[in-house]
């Protein structure tokens, strides 16, 4: 047996069973390794964006990681964007990334590269494999520290010789993995006495504690203290609709954001960090807390966070207490002229139970979240990191670990251009995702954002950099060379129409959205 089909063998005695893959020269004996079948299920992407994303979204619904497959340090490189994403999302996630043999090292070839240094920033664990002999073992401990909490991203660093040589073994199971923690009763009590106190308190959540367990605790604790549940402003993956907790975000404008704080006396962090702005601007804070406001540590992100706010319930007398949870009470089904908050107030009416929303809107999105509230139960994902061309992947992730719930990408067209290429796996794989681009075409974020830093009117230049119009993005052509069938609307009756026969329809579909 030879280093790349210890590899294999080794992801799939420890529960890996999907690859997403871009390879290259250096990565065939793996291919020839999973070409003898039992390995995992391999989803080809077409640039290494796609990649990395779709192992995210794959994660983030699947609870487990996925491996990615990529070419040496460039092919690592073209996925890092949406790596940043995943890991800000704490998403588990096994990188094997190929490199030269070891005797083709040093030699300054083309593709040569410091595949560890390029690594090491958006990785949790990086390790170089040694020997053939070492490589079952070592993938073990690769997804050993990505199941670790409170998941991580471990990248394999694999040269070509070790996966060609013979004289390896597959692991025998998986090493240690590090379980999360559990909040210590000193701690849990010093929060119960804040929230005795009856202050204005905020529940600042993210992680776990947004699954309908940790909501149901918190909403427990708010209807017995009085506390208010708050997520951060970005999250990796949100149980929200009908029969849960609703909860709002903290706001991305920081005018807004610092209203929706004022008036906080204490601020109890689940997993999350201080409230902080996305930028820095002038003559605005970066911390978002008012200054009077206190901050308790409930749990550290590799926390048991469910476990800390139930036994937190229970130490306060809420266990017993039944939360408010939303109704299904969706706005009416739009008409007229197509704009953002039609598009929201027709998905809101669309989404079936158990759907999957995956969330890149950016701007035209602001009200997305607060419409949909009062949809069917749904899994909402958000694009974590801030790194834009994350939308489409994720969706294409998420289709791919849950096949049986229809998928939702609300996706803006400047984003959506960095990594279109998934619409192609989306087809290739039949993956039941319905695709919103929302073509306003621009990048009208950055026009808010010019005028948040000071510059109410553009010249020339500020406004063709901002503008996607000369020429204007055709979608439906995009999609249908792409093997997606498409169509594209600005009414808002239309629009209900195309998402809902989209949504019902097995395989990807795509509705441009013209705003």
């Amino acid at each position: 047996m030879n280093g790349a089909e210890s590899l294999v063998r080794t992801l799939t005695a420890c529960g890996v069973e999907v690859c997403f893959a871009n390879p290259g020269t250096s990565e065939m004996h793996l291919l020839a390794a999973l070409d003898q079948g039992g390995g995992p299920r391999c989803v080809l992407g077409l640039f290494e964006g796609v990649v990395t994303g779709a192992a995210d979204g794959y994660a983030r619904m699947a609870g487990k990681p996925a491996a990615t497959l990529l070419h040496l340090g460039p092919g690592l490189a073209n996925g890092l964007a949406n790596l940043h994403n995943a890991r800000r999302a704490r998403s588990p996630m096994v990188n094997i990334v190929g490199e030269h043999g070891t005797r083709h090292q040093g030699l300054e070839s083309p593709l040569e590269t410091d595949i560890e240094a390029v690594a090491a920033p958006f990785s949790d664990w990086v390790h170089s494999a040694a020997t053939a002999a070492a490589l079952g073992r070592d993938t073990a401990n690769a997804i050993a520290a990505a199941r670790s909490a409170p998941g991580r991203i471990a990248t394999l660093i694999v040269p070509a010789d070790t996966a060609w040589s013979e004289g390896s073994a597959p692991a025998n199971g998986l090493p240690e993995v590090t379980a999360p923690a559990k909040v210590s009763d000193e701690r849990l009590a010093v929060v119960a006495d804040i929230l005795r106190k009856g202050e204005p308190t905020l529940l600042f959540m993210t992680a776990a504690a947004l699954s309908e367990q940790g909501l149901a605790a918190a909403g427990q604790i708010a209807a017995t203290t009085g506390a208010v549940p708050l997520t951060q402003m970005s999250n990796r993956r949100i149980e929200r609709g009908a029969g849960r907790v609703a909860v709002d975000r903290l706001r991305y404008p920081v005018d807004q954001a610092l209203d929706q704080l004022a008036h906080f006396r204490h601020i109890v962090q689940v997993g999350t960090r201080e409230p902080t702005a996305f930028f820095a601007y002038p003559e605005k804070p970066s911390l978002l807390a008012p200054e009077h406001a206190e901050a308790h540590l409930l749990a550290r992100p590799r926390d048991d966070l469910v476990d800390a706010l139930e036994r937190l319930a229970d130490m306060v007398g809420a266990s017993g207490e039944a939360p408010q949870v939303t109704s299904f009470d969706p706005p009416p089904l739009p008409t007229g002229p197509l704009n953002g908050d039609k598009i929201a107030a027709a998905l809101a009416n669309a989404l079936p139970e158990g759907g999957i929303v995956a969330d890149e809107s950016v701007s035209v999105g602001r009200n997305f979240f607060a419409l949909t509230k009062n949809s069917r139960p749904h899994t909402w994902l958000q694009v974590t990191g801030g790194a834009i061309g994350c939308g489409l992947p994720l969706a294409t992730g998420a289709a791919t670990a849950c096949p049986d719930r229809p998928v939702v990408c609300l996706e803006a067209d400047g984003s959506a251009m960095y990594t279109l290429q998934a619409l192609w796996t989306q087809a290739r794989e039949s993956l039941n995702v319905t695709t919103v681009i929302l073509a306003n075409r621009s990048y009208a974020i950055l026009q808010d954002e010019m005028r948040n830093v000071g510059v109410e009117t553009p010249g020339q230049i500020g406004r063709d950099m901002m503008t996607l119009d000369c020429p204007a993005l055709g979608w439906v052509d995009l999609a249908k060379g792409m093997g997606v069938e498409a169509a594209a609307t600005d009414d808002a009756q239309e629009f209900a129409r195309l998402l809902a026969h989209g949504i019902a329809t097995p395989g990807p579909y795509l509705i441009e959205a013209l705003l």
